[in-house]
């Protein structure tokens, strides 16, 4: 207790100047160190400590981020083996940065092995799973890579970045549902453009054309400057028929980015669908200076020589070009099998016809197609199976069952003809609900005349050798089945696919 309080004591008579206590001496730096408060203007101010050194394998990042972001791979690189050399391979941003610049330079597997050490250096990283997951991806392993994002999310439970990977690997894998479900929890975090485009594809692939531009509109109120997305969903409208709102999309597109080749091609399509066939080809040419190895362009170009100057060779030319930049379009085999059948090429538009059902199983135009070329090479018995199977694929188009019913009235089957006219009949009836008067007059020509010969046993008389151009512009099929038997009609669905075949 003598020693707690007389060590009380000299505190108390050292805090007071020019006292001192007689039992104990104290230096000077001793009083100067227990009395900071009584002259805190003399004090000289405290110096900060020296920066911490930073650990060995760390020292270089900073110079390999700043060479990295600049794009001197080369000598990031050269700090990047000198760093791993030094830390013996430890070295886990070092690691990430290579594995960055060899994904960059399609070294995919090996930037995948890289990433996969940064995971075992620091497995509590999301961004390294993030990393392992991308490279997955890019090797169409889908289903690993959404394990790995799976890993990464339970690490970042709020990244919108892994709910959009998830969901775009959901959408490979064919699980549509969860890919929208992912899709919608990364615009709940974070609403982003991509994350828009990718829901609206899910539901294309679907077959929701109506929620996709629902989406798209939603996407345009949120980043309403944006061309892609204004171009998508006048693409959208033109696909739907809606010409008129197809045409203020697009148009507002072209405003923002003058040479979107998507938005003129489309923008030129409709132009064309309306015969300002020069108004189009000065579109077409911006795009060509843009973008002159485009073979939807070129496709474009053959519909102005074929129906505005109506020269086929050009026509036949331009798709050519357009077949050897793509080809595995159908849409470009489609309009080259049309063109050799008005040239009554029919061997050649075989060619091109079975080519595209090759690619287009499910369309039954072009069976319609294939089966006018095949009568006109004189197989009947293949003709015959290319019609019902264009008559059980397509329920709406009244032209194939049209078509069938003149088919099998010059076979001599007049009645099974007079059973596929009144399918025509029914449909022409829906046809005409919807479409109103915009029906082919010459579909209807045609079936006035086809009608009272099964009925009465008339014979047909017109000239199966002319054709006209139906009301949406394109050149028209007949075929005669012999010196006075009637010809077989392609209706105004066999017009060229003008709706921007890029969608």
């Amino acid at each position: 207790m003598a020693d707690t309080l007389g060590g009380s004591q000299v505190s108390e008579t050292a805090s007071e100047p020019g006292i001192k206590s007689p039992e104990h001496s104290m230096s000077p730096e001793s009083v100067t160190d227990t009395t900071p408060t009584t002259q805190p203007k003399s004090q000289p101010p405290k110096r900060r400590g020296k920066a911490p050194d930073l650990p060995v394998h760390e020292r270089r990042n900073w110079l390999i981020h700043l060479h990295y972001i600049r794009k001197e791979y080369n000598r990031c690189k050269a700090l990047v083996s000198d760093q791993l050399q030094e830390t013996q391979g430890m070295c886990e941003y070092a690691l990430y940065v290579q594995a960055l610049i060899l994904r960059q330079e399609g070294q995919i597997q090996e930037s995948l092995d890289l990433f996969q050490r940064t995971v075992q250096i620091n497995p509590q990283s999301a961004d390294n799973l993030k990393q392992v997951a991308r490279s997955l991806f890019l090797l169409a392993r889908h289903k690993a890579a959404l394990e790995v994002y799976n890993e990464a999310a339970k690490l970042s439970t709020k990244d919108w970045e892994i709910y959009h990977n998830q969901g775009v690997c959901y959408m490979y894998l064919k699980d549509f549902e969860k890919a929208k479900d992912c899709l919608k929890h990364a615009l709940q975090y974070h609403r982003h453009d991509a994350s828009f485009i990718q829901l609206g594809k899910v539901l294309l692939l679907e077959g929701d054309t109506e929620s996709a531009i629902d989406i798209f509109k939603r996407a345009i109120e949120f980043s309403p400057e944006n061309p892609d997305l204004m171009t998508t969903l006048g693409l959208l409208y033109l696909q739907l028929g809606q010409t008129s709102k197809a045409f203020e999309h697009l148009g507002n597109a072209l405003t923002y980015d003058p040479s979107n080749v998507k938005a003129i091609l489309g923008a030129g399509s409709i132009i064309q669908s309306h015969g300002d066939y020069d108004v189009a080809l000065t579109k077409y040419r911006i795009a060509a200076s843009a973008t002159p190895e485009s073979p939807h362009l070129w496709s474009n170009i053959s519909l102005h020589c074929f129906l505005n100057v109506c020269r086929t060779n050009c026509a036949i030319s331009c798709l050519k070009r357009a077949t050897y930049m793509a080809p595995f379009e159908w849409k470009i085999l489609y309009n080259l099998g049309i063109i050799h059948l008005t040239m009554q090429q029919y061997a050649s538009a075989f060619h091109f016809l079975s080519a595209a059902i090759t690619l287009k199983p499910k369309h039954g135009h072009l069976f319609m197609l294939l089966a006018i070329a095949l009568t006109h090479l004189d197989d009947q018995e293949n003709a015959r199976h290319a019609y019902e199977q264009a008559a059980m694929l397509d329920s709406t188009d009244p032209s194939i069952n049209l078509n069938f019913s003149i088919f099998l009235y010059n076979s001599g089957e007049r009645k099974e003809a007079a059973k596929q006219f009144s399918i025509y009949e029914k449909k022409m009836e829906t046809a005409r609900s919807v479409k109103g008067s915009d029906i082919d007059q010459e579909l209807v020509d045609v079936a006035s005349k086809l009608g009272p010969s099964l009925q009465v046993g008339e014979s047909l008389v017109w000239d199966a050798r002319s054709s006209g151009q139906s009301s949406r512009g394109a050149q028209q099929q007949q075929q005669s089945q012999g010196p006075s038997g009637p010809g077989s009609l392609a209706s105004s669905s066999t017009s060229f696919q003008d709706d921007g075949s890029f969608v």
